[in-house]
C-alpha cells in the first residue's frame, strides 16, 4: 500500500492511498474460496458449486463487498501508522474504482486531527464556592405552602353572604364562554371552574373583574391575552368571556401539624419538617454546584488555548442555529436577541459553538489522561434513573436504553462530564464562603466572549 501526505495544515490532512491490484485479488479469491465452502445450490453438493459459478453468481457482491472492506482497512492503517486521532469521521473519496481487478485501487482520505492539549496545573485554580443553609424561616414557608396546597373549600350559605359579592381571597366556582371577535375559540369554554378572586392561573385581570359576582349571576368582561400566551393563536388578541357564577366558597388552609404530615404520609411533623429542610438544602447544595461548576469552566476556558477542528465547530453551530431558527419560527426568541442583525447572531454563537468544544475537547483529555471512565454500574443506574421518569413504563424505557447503545450514550456524556469536573475539584483550591439563597441563585457575570458556560454532552467525550 502506497500512502502519499498532500495536506498538512494546522489540524487538516490529507493522504492519497494507492491499494496494489494483487492485493484486491487476493482479498477477492479468498472471500469467493470461503462463500464456496457453505454455499448451497441446486444440483450440487454443499461446500462443493465450482469456483467458476461462485464467482457468476456472486462475483459482482463479493467485489463490492472487498472494495469496501479493502477502503476500510486501507484508512485504519493510514491512522494506526501515524498515530492520528480523527476529529470527525475522516473523508473518503475514491479516485479509481475498477471492479474487473485489474487497476489499483486509489482513494484520497481527508480529516482533521484532535488537537494536543497541555494540560494545566490544577492546583493553581481558585474558586469560590458560595454556601446557602436552609434558614428555619425558610423551612417553615415550605411548610406554609405545602398547607396551601391542601386547602379544601368550604362553601358559604347564602344566610352568610347576604347582599354582598365574591372577596378577593374567595373562590367562585364559573361557567364561561370565551369569544375573539365574536366567534368562539378552541379552549375558551369551561365548565364548573374554581376561580380565585384575585389570585393567578387565568389571564391577566379575568379573575379581578368577578369580584363581587354572586351566585346566578352572569357577567360580561374583556381580557387581553398577554403577547408571549402559550397558544400564538390567541397571543396578543383582545376576548370577550361571558361568565356565569354558580357557587361560592372559601378555603379553608390546615394547619401546619401532625395530622397534615400523617395525610401527607409522613410519621409526624418532625418527619415531614426534616424532609422538607434537606429537600431545600438539596435544591441549594445543586445551585451552588452550578455556580462552582461555571466558574472551573470560565477558569479553564483562559487558562488553556489549542486550536479546535473546524468540523466540530460548524456541527455545533449548526445545531446550535437550528434550534435558534426554531425559537425565532415560535415567537421564542430571547429578548437580547430579538434585535440584533443575523450576521451579529451568527458571530455570537458561532463563538459560543466554539467554546463549547474547546471546553468539551479539554475536558475530553483530562479524563483520557487520567483514565476517568464511565462504570457499568453507573451506567446501569443512570438508564434506571432516566426509566423512573415515565411512570408504568419503567420496564419498556430501561430496556429500550440496554438494546440501543446510541441512546445509552446520551446518558454517558453528562455522567462523565461529572466525574472529570469532580475531578478538578478535588485538585483546586476551592474557598467557601457563606451566601443568602437570592445571591446564590443570583445569575453570575457571563464569560466574554460566549454565554454559555457548559460544553456540549457529545464534545464531552470527543
Amino acid at each position: 500500500m502506497q500512502v502519499t501526505e498532500t495536506l498538512s495544515e494546522g489540524l487538516k490532512r490529507a493522504y492519497t492511498v494507492v491499494v496494489p491490484a494483487a492485493d484486491i485479488e487476493t482479498k477477492r479469491a479468498a472471500r469467493l474460496a470461503s462463500l464456496g465452502k457453505t454455499l448451497r445450490l441446486p444440483g450440487f453438493r454443499p461446500g462443493k458449486v465450482p469456483p467458476t459459478v461462485v464467482k457468476q453468481r456472486y462475483g459482482t457482491a463479493v467485489n463490492a463487498e472487498v472494495l469496501e472492506q479493502s477502503v476500510s482497512e486501507a484508512t485504519q492503517q493510514v491512522l494506526t501508522d501515524r498515530g492520528l486521532r480523527p476529529a470527525l469521521q475522516p473523508k473518503v473519496d475514491v479516485v479509481n474504482l475498477d471492479h474487473s481487478g485489474d487497476q489499483d485501487l486509489e482513494f484520497k482520505v481527508e480529516l482533521e486531527l484532535l488537537p494536543e492539549i497541555s494540560l494545566p496545573d490544577f492546583g493553581s485554580v481558585a474558586l469560590t464556592r458560595l454556601k446557602a443553609e436552609a434558614s428555619p424561616e425558610t423551612v417553615d414557608k415550605a411548610l406554609a405552602d405545602i398547607a396551601q396546597r391542601n386547602r379544601t373549600l368550604e362553601p358559604i350559605p347564602p344566610e352568610e353572604l347576604g347582599d354582598r359579592g365574591t372577596a378577593p381571597g374567595e373562590v367562585l366556582t364559573v361557567d364561561y364562554i370565551g369569544r375573539i371577535d365574536g366567534a368562539e375559540f378552541p379552549g375558551g369554554t369551561g365548565n364548573g371552574i374554581e376561580v380565585e378572586i384575585g389570585g393567578g392561573g387565568f389571564i391577566p385581570g379575568f379573575s379581578e373583574q368577578l369580584e363581587g359576582m354572586k351566585p346566578g349571576e352572569t357577567r360580561t368582561i374583556e381580557v387581553t391575552f398577554p403577547a408571549e400566551y402559550g397558544v400564538p393563536t390567541l397571543a396578543g388578541k383582545a376576548a370577550t368571556f361571558e361568565v356565569s357564577a354558580k357557587a361560592l366558597s372559601r378555603p379553608v388552609v390546615p394547619a401546619v401539624d401532625d395530622e397534615l404530615a400523617k395525610k401527607l404520609a409522613f410519621e409526624d411533623l418532625a418527619e415531614m419538617r426534616d424532609t422538607v429542610t434537606r429537600r431545600i438544602q438539596s435544591e441549594y447544595d445543586q445551585l451552588s454546584r452550578l455556580r462552582l461548576k461555571r466558574q472551573l469552566l470560565d477558569a479553564l476556558a483562559d487558562m488553556v488555548q489549542f486550536p479546535s477542528p473546524e468540523g466540530m465547530i460548524e456541527q455545533e453551530f449548526s445545531q446550535i442555529w437550528q434550534r435558534l431558527e426554531a425559537d425565532r419560527k415560535a415567537g421564542r426568541l430571547d429578548d437580547d436577541d430579538k434585535d440584533k442583525d443575523e450576521e451579529t447572531l451568527k458571530a455570537e454563537y458561532r463563538a459560543i459553538a466554539e467554546r463549547r468544544v474547546r471546553l468539551g475537547l479539554l475536558l475530553a483529555d483530562i479524563g483520557r489522561v487520567n483514565n476517568i471512565a464511565v462504570t457499568q454500574d453507573e451506567m446501569t443506574r443512570a438508564m434506571r434513573t432516566e426509566a423512573m421518569r415515565y411512570r408504568g413504563q419503567e420496564q419498556q424505557i430501561f430496556e429500550f436504553f440496554r438494546q440501543n447503545p446510541r441512546a445509552a450514550e446520551t446518558l454517558r456524556g453528562p455522567i462523565f462530564e461529572d466525574k472529570v469536573i469532580d475531578f478538578v475539584l478535588e485538585l483546586a483550591k476551592v474557598e467557601e464562603k457563606p451566601a443568602t439563597p437570592e445571591e446564590l441563585a443570583a445569575e453570575p457575570p457571563a464569560p466574554a466572549p460566549a454565554a454559555d458556560p457548559s460544553p456540549a454532552p457529545e464534545a464531552s467525550e470527543a
